[in-house]
Order: structure tokens, then sequence, then C-alpha cells
């Protein structure tokens, strides 16, 4: 991968600085972020802000200890309101209140194990509560721009060795993979049958796996090697050869920015959109994990396979040309240095470093990446 991934960076060193958010577009912008209280909510909610954009958001209070959100002390530079989404008068209550201008809808229930552990609630949150919010928005029409955060995992994976595209099928065989692809029916059919005429475009965001400091979550590559390796403990790895498309978690974040702007002046944009690293960067979970072993000084690892038979993709790539010709994003860190990055953050958060000051860095160095 280093001789490919060297050629890259040649070849966007020789292009036009690439696109990031318009600060100019965002400032004094009403807001609706969902799910701000979680990992990519939180940098999400966070970069907003730096945007001068008016935040409202909603979610479950945060998923974890420590967590992003508070470290960050985000709720006091916002209107962060504590709310199901699940519940569907509480959450358009909220709408109407807010006035969103633009949404951005971050909340779910995001892991593949855990709905295998609790499929109704996974259900229940990813495809009711984006019902719930798609229909407050027609009920209350005051946003001209909605994006929509799914997943890769929404494809029918065949386990083919080609990226997947757009307009690939859909499908799923665990809960959460499942249940993303019903919320991106539901998203369709509510454009079609409702937001077109109402004036609000509307997009789903299909995003790669992410990695990025403060994510705390259980079950997650680095959360879980940080936890191991700052407890003198060995990573156990169930399935190393799993390959994915991931990327730092300001990728897909400055993409969900930058299609809402878009979408903005050009509503006809309005569709399904792929948000991941070049197909080529995609990798497996070992090579993941000995980079970040490597950027992270050391570390036990124990690889067992197939450990527990629950079903997970072994193969998943992105095809994501329709966001470098159609947005002009161009992915920015290539995967040794998102990995890197990561856990850089990780390491000087544990050595005393504020939190805030370190996404403030890694923000401040995409922007001038590239």
């Amino acid at each position: 991968m280093g001789v490919r991934r060297g050629a890259l960076e040649s070849l966007v060193m020789t292009n036009p600085p690439a696109r990031r958010p318009d600060a100019a577009f965002w400032r004094g912008k009403r807001v609706l972020l969902t799910g701000h209280t979680g990992f990519k909510g939180a940098w999400l909610a966070l970069w907003l802000q730096r945007l001068g954009a008016q935040v409202t958001g909603v979610a479950l209070a945060p998923p974890t200890q420590p967590n992003l959100f508070e470290l960050l002390g985000l709720g006091a530079r916002m209107d962060s309101r504590q709310q199901d989404i699940r519940d569907a008068a509480a959450l358009a209550r909220v709408v109407e209140q807010a006035r969103p201008e633009v949404v951005l809808h971050l909340a779910a229930q995001a892991l593949v194990r855990e709905s295998y552990r609790e499929p109704v609630a996974t259900w229940a949150t990813n495809v009711m509560g984006t019902v719930h919010l798609l229909e407050a928005l027609r009920q209350h029409p005051a946003a001209r721009v909605a994006v929509l955060v799914t997943t890769d995992k929404v494809y029918r994976n065949h386990e083919w060795l080609h990226p997947y595209r757009e307009e690939d099928e859909l499908g799923g065989h665990d809960p959460y993979s499942a249940s993303k692809a019903a919320s991106e029916l539901a998203i369709a059919s509510y454009r079609d049958a409702f937001l077109n005429a109402q004036g609000l475009a509307l997009a789903s965001a299909r995003a790669g796996n992410v990695i990025g400091g403060g994510d705390w979550a259980a079950e997650r590559l680095l959360p879980d090697a940080v936890r191991a390796w700052q407890a003198g403990q060995a990573l156990e790895i169930r399935r190393p050869q799993a390959t994915r498309p991931w990327q730092h978690v300001l990728e897909p974040l400055a993409g969900y920015l930058c299609l809402a702007e878009s979408l903005w002046a050009q509503p006809a944009l309005a569709g399904a959109w792929n948000f991941g690293p070049y197909p080529h960067e995609r990798a497996t979970v070992r090579q993941v994990i000995e980079l970040a072993r490597g950027a992270w000084g050391g570390g036990a690892v124990s690889y067992a396979p197939n450990a527990d038979g629950l079903h997970e993709a072994g193969w998943l790539a992105l095809e994501t040309s329709k966001a470098q010709a159609g947005l002009d994003l161009q992915p920015r860190w290539a995967l040794a240095q998102a990995v890197q990055r990561t856990m850089r953050w990780y390491r000087a958060l544990r050595d005393g470093a504020d939190a805030r000051t370190l996404c403030t860095i890694d923000i401040e160095a995409w922007e001038e990446s590239a």
C-alpha cells in the first residue's frame, strides 16, 4: 500500500486546493443537528460552532464515559436538547421551535454487534427515528436542505472486490445494516412524495468507517486498542482480514457540510452520496492495527479470527467518484496519516492535553492541507 499511497499523495499535491466548508455560508445559519452527543456528532457540532452556525442539537445523553461532547464543553455553546428521536411528538416540537434552515441527521444506533443484541431498538431508532424527523420537516417547512447520514453498510454485500456505487442494490444481513438500508428507502420516499415539492433538498450520505480522537464506544477498533494498551493488556482482534474503507472523521464531516452547501445552491443534487477514501486506500483490520501499534509506540495484539460466529461483512469498499466530481471533494489524509493523528490525539489526552485544543488542531490542519 505504501507505493500506491505515495503515488496518490504526489498526484494530490499537483492538483488545485481541495474544497473545504465555507464559513461565509454557515455563519448565522440555523442548523438542527441530531446525534450531537455522539462521537461524529460532537466533532460536527464543534466544527459548526467554529463556522458560526446557530446549532440546535437533539440526542440522547452522551453514550459513554468519558465522552467527547462533555470534554469539548459543547452544551454551553449551543441549544442542546436531550430528546429521543423515537418520540415523534417531542421531536416535532423541537423542529417547530428551532425552525432550522439546514438539518444534519446523525442520530442512530450505530453499532453492528449491538444491533444483534437489541434488534428492535435498532430498527426503531434507525428507521422510525428517521421517519419521525422527515415527517416533522414535512409538517414544519422551514428547512431548505437536509443531509441524513446512513452508512456504507446499506449496500447488499456480495463480497465483491469492486467498490459499491450509489446506484447499487441496498440490503443488509445484520439488523444495523438492514435498518439503515430501510431508512434509505424512507428518505427516498419522502423526497419524492413530499419534500421535493415543498422545496426541501434532501440527501442521504453513506460514509465509510471513521476513526479519530474522542471515540470511546465499545467494540470499535481503535478505541478498543487504546483501552487495551493503556491498561497494559493485549488487544483481541476477531476478524483481522476484514476490509473496510477507513477514513479520518473529518473527511465525511466535511463531505456533509459541503453537500449541504451545494444542495442550497443546486437542489437537483438531492439524492444519495458516498463519502470515503480512494478505493485503493481500503485496508484490513490487521493493517490498521499495525499502523496504530506503530503510532502508539507498541502494544500487544492477539488475533483470534471469527471468535463468536456473528456475521459481519468481510470486504467493503466505496466508489466516491460522484462526490469528487459533483462536489469537488477529494480525500485529504491517507490512511497512515489518519491513524497517526488518531493515536496522537489519544496519547496527548492521556498526557493531560485539552480535548478541545486537540480537536481544533486537527480541524485546522485538515482545512490547511491539500
